[in-house]
């Protein structure tokens, strides 16, 4: 593993939660191996182009074989700039907060980024398959409650985590390792998060 992405889905900086566990991963990886190089993404302050009618247009005329504008060209070109920068790494590593139950809206709309067929997932006879299996990633989670992820109904209400699997199954990244630091607003949550912290310390010695 020569290079990681760490994908800041907090804009809180030093103050969130999922960004010092997943800084804490990152420096115990770097421990181990100095050369390691760490691509930082902070979707907060990315120019994430909007997927709006130009893009989806020049999307469909491009990858059909239409006559598209140049326009439509440049629209699609900046896509699929992000979606190769996000396939250059050999692994990822994501701080994500829980936002209304869900994904920063920020995360939500680079996913959608990344996510296109041919380029990240394919479509055959036999259905979908995602096209980044070599790769792996690390998730550090942090949530204000408690959603238990099985045994409870507030697992219901976790779509969080439950999205984040799917997606990366879709995409075909199967090697993913979690962390949680759950409760943050309740009075166990510094404890926790220190628990959270020393796991991905320990996961990163065979990550």
């Amino acid at each position: 593993m020569n290079t990681i992405m760490y994908i800041k889905g907090s804009p809180r900086t030093e103050r969130s939660h999922s960004r010092q566990i997943a800084r804490a991963f990152i420096s115990a990886l770097q421990s181990k191996d100095p050369e390691l190089r760490v691509d930082e993404r902070d979707i907060f302050t990315m120019n994430l182009p909007s997927f709006d009618g130009l893009t989806i247009k020049g999307k469909y005329n491009i990858m059909h074989g239409r006559e598209y504008t140049p326009a439509e060209l440049e629209a699609w070109s900046a896509v699929e700039a992000i979606i190769e920068d996000f396939k250059s790494v050999d692994a990822y590593v994501f701080a994500v907060p829980m936002w209304n139950l869900g994904l920063p809206y920020r995360l939500k709309h680079y996913i959608d980024i990344v996510t296109q067929p041919t380029y990240t997932f394919g479509i055959n006879e036999n259905g979908y398959f995602g096209m980044l299996g070599d790769k792996k990633a690390f998730v550090a989670y942090s949530s204000g409650g408690v959603f238990p992820d099985e045994g409870n109904p507030l697992e219901t209400w976790n779509f969080q985590s439950s999205y984040l699997r799917t997606w990366f199954s879709f995409v075909g990244i199967t090697k993913v390792q979690e962390v949680f630091s759950r409760g943050m607003l309740m009075d166990g949550g510094p404890q926790a998060k220190e628990q959270a912290i020393a796991l991905a310390e320990r996961i990163a010695v065979d990550f």
